[in-house]
Parts: structure tokens; sequence; C-alpha cells
């Protein structure tokens, strides 16, 4: 890559990708930058691949929609896949946002392009190729976003804690993240790439408690961790989000009004804290979010009468603190709709450049 001015182009002129949830949105100043790289890191559970697949669907909306007009690269590492949660994702955007497929006979899953990635070695043979696929493609929609989940899984296990090692590795992550630098610039994509984190362990040269950004430490789960990969990595990515998971979960009581049944189950959703570490163009920030059936929901875009699809049912819920209730009381909910509470998926075609394949599946 060839030095340029840091002048020459501000982040804060680039177009944005919307989250899909106003409150991240609000964070995020608008959303995730194109001709950027932006790091998500989290523990699993947190909700990070969460957030890639809703930024896939959303990347084809309208650009006046805070969307790219554009379709994923969703590279993957992390097996299995979670291809029912995308067509669980992707019904529901196709019915949210009819009007973008109203002319065309496709829908949302056929512009997301899966690739799994097994490896290093493998990771620098698929994006020689990307270059090529953007060019030659002759998708309805051009390639906007490109996802790697998760960028640690690919340096779990094949390098060694030696000088040696370490300093390829630091090597690699240089040419991986050069190389997603050049495509996003030259073509104007969004990158997201999701990493892994480690319990804090302290050392005598005190580098893994070395603060990196606004957050003097981060913790999730009650436990203190510090992000994968370390400082070479950290000095790679243009911006570094931190998702949060809190020991204390929104429960709700819930009992069907059917005097046949009399039947009550419990439902349980885990507090989650999304905070900006570092970034060249945002402060410091942070919001609270809850993941439904519908997606990511921002705590304070709850609305009093919100629908989420949960255990295969859209139900009817009212925003109560049930901390503050006592324990005797439940919250009566009417059940609105069934739907199907399994999602299949199945092969829908394979676009082809040279020797790489790029899988395509559709919802039905």
């Amino acid at each position: 890559m060839k030095p340029r001015s840091l002048l020459s182009q501000s982040p804060t002129t680039s177009l944005k990708l919307t989250t899909g949830c106003e409150t991240l949105d609000a964070c995020l100043h608008g959303g995730f930058p194109c001709d950027s790289l932006t790091e998500i890191v989290a523990e699993s559970g947190c909700g990070k691949t969460q957030l890639c697949l809703q930024l896939s669907l959303c990347a084809q909306l309208p650009i006046s929609n805070g969307g790219l007009d554009g379709s994923a690269l969703y590279l993957h590492s992390e097996f299995p896949f979670p291809f029912r949660r995308l067509h669980q994702l992707s019904r529901l955007f196709h019915l949210s946002n009819p009007s973008i497929y109203a002319d065309h006979n496709d829908n949302p899953c056929d512009h997301v392009f899966i690739q799994n990635v097994h490896n290093v070695d493998h990771l620098f043979d698929v994006m020689s190729k990307i270059e090529s696929f953007v060019k030659n493609s002759k998708t309805r929609l051009p390639l906007k976003l490109i996802v790697l989940d998760s960028v640690a899984a690919l340096f779990r296990s094949e390098f060694e804690n030696t000088p040696s090692d370490l300093r390829k590795r630091a090597s690699c992550f240089f040419k991986i993240s050069g190389k997603l630098k050049q495509l996003a610039n030259k073509f104007g994509l969004a990158v997201v790439i999701t990493n892994q984190v480690t319990d804090f362990v302290e050392s005598s040269d005190g580098l893994s408690g070395l603060r990196i950004g606004n957050l003097r430490c981060l913790y999730s789960s009650g436990r203190r961790v510090v992000p994968a990969l370390g400082l070479a990595w950290a000095n790679c990515v243009n911006s570094r989000v931190f998702i949060s998971r809190s020991d204390d979960s929104i429960c709700q009581e819930r009992r069907e009004d059917d005097e046949r049944s009399g039947s009550s189950y419990v439902s349980r959703r885990a507090r989650r804290r999304f905070d900006i570490v570092f970034s060249p163009y945002l402060p410091a920030s942070s919001c609270e979010f809850v993941i439904t059936g519908e997606g990511i929901c921002g705590r304070d875009a709850e609305k009093m009468d919100s629908t989420f699809l949960e255990s295969g049912m859209v139900v009817r819920e009212h925003q109560i603190d049930t901390r503050s209730l006592d324990k005797s009381k439940t919250l009566r909910l009417r059940l609105e709709k069934s739907v199907e509470s399994s999602l299949g998926h199945r092969l829908n075609k394979t676009v082809n450049f040279g020797s790489l394949s790029y899988h395509t599946y559709a919802n039905f």
C-alpha cells in the first residue's frame, strides 16, 4: 500500500452502515464506516455474530436508509455457521423491507455470500480472489461489506509462544489488515472483524494489562478480560468496539391466558453493553442492548408495546422492570400468533470466479 495523507479523507465523510438498531447507531454516530477496519471484541455468547449477521442484511438497504445498497461477503472461521439464525433474520428483514425485492425474484439471503476459512493460508488465498470477485460479479447488488468472523480462531493453534513464531504471527497480522484496508479503500467497502477475549493474567512486564483506548479495564461476565492477539493486532485496526455481558438478566415470567392449559414459562435475556474502545472519529461512549428474536434492540429504544420473536412464537410484551415487582406477581401476556418453530436451509446457488466458490443460501 502506498502512504497517503491522513488529511486527504476523513472517516466522518465516508458512508456508514447502519446496525439496524437506533441506539447502537447513535453510539457510532451513524454506523460502521466504509474505507475502514472496525473490530468487534467480545467473549463467546455476547452477540458478535448476531451483530455481523444483522450488518450483512442491513448492507442491502438503500443509502438513504443507512445501508450501502450492496451485498456482503461473510468469511467465517467459527464452525458451524448459524444458517438457521440467518434465515430467521432474513425472513423478518424481507417483511420489513419488501420494496427492495418487489421487482426482483430474490431474497436477502441471495446477497450474503458465505465462505468458510480454515486457517491463515486459506484466508490469504481467499483474500487474493476478492478483488476479482468484486470486479467480475454480475449480482444485482455490488459487494460493499466484508465480515471476518473471527480472526482469533485462525491463530488459535497455528503458532507457538516462541519469539520466532510471535514475529511470524505479527507479520501475518499486518498482511491481513493491509490487504483488507486496500480493498476497503479501493472499492469503498466496510470491513468488520470480530475478535475474542482471554482472561486477564497479570504479568511481570505488565503488557497484558496495558491500557489501550478509552477503557482502563475490560470486564465481561464478572471477570476482567483482554482482547486476544495482543498489542500487535490492536495496531492493525482503525476502530475497536467492545461488547460485554452482564451476569444479571432481564427476567420475565409469562403465563398464557388459557384456562385449559394454565402453562407458564420464564424467559431470560442477558443484559449487554456496547463500548467504543478507540476510534479516530468517535468519542468515548456506550449503550446497553438486548438480543431478541428480531435482532439487536437498544434498551432505551424498547417500546412499551413491542413485539419480539422467541421460542417460535411472536409474543406481545410490556416494558416493565420485573425486579421491582413482587415475586408472587406475574406478567400476563396474550399470545399474538405462532410462527414456524424451525427454519431449514438449503444451498441456493454458487457464484464461481477462478478456483474460488462463494455460496449463497436462500430461505424457503
